[in-house]
């Protein structure tokens, strides 16, 4: 047997609205149009954060007006993955390079070889980060 339907209304999650700002009520209205694929999309997104389809469209217009967030295509989420695992990687590498030092100043020895692999790693990291970054430097298009 179906519960009843204000069972139903209890489980779903409450839609929140967009907060008051503080310069006053707003009494301007902007009509926005889409297509369906578009529409699809960015009910979606509203969803998933649990609110309403014109405040989530009317804060994401906002945050990219005060660069809040910074637009960038789809495709760059890959270039951000790449800049969090060389960030990742960098980390690492600075550790093993304190280690190194902390044996030079104990005037222990490190090897040739141990020490070009750790400068190639960090040559090679670096160099994976400065394509990311370029990459999604050319990702933000300079406002006009």
């Amino acid at each position: 047997m179906a519960e009843p339907a204000a069972a139903d209304d209890r489980h779903r999650r409450r839609v929140r609205r967009r907060e008051h700002e503080a310069g006053g009520p707003r009494t301007t209205r902007v009509k926005v149009s889409y297509n369906d694929d578009e529409l699809t999309i960015i009910r979606a997104a509203a969803e998933h954060d649990s609110t309403a389809l014109a405040a989530w469209v009317g804060n994401a217009a906002l945050a990219v007006a005060k660069e809040t967030v910074v637009p960038v295509s789809a495709d760059a989420k890959e270039v951000v993955q790449e800049v969090i695992r060389s960030r990742v990687q960098l980390s690492r590498i600075g550790n093993n390079l304190n280690q190194v030092a902390r044996v030079l100043n104990s005037d222990g020895t490190v090897t040739d070889p141990q020490l070009s692999a750790l400068l190639g790693a960090v040559e090679a990291a670096i160099k994976r980060l400065d394509v990311a970054t370029l990459q999604l430097m050319r990702e933000r298009q300079p406002r006009s």
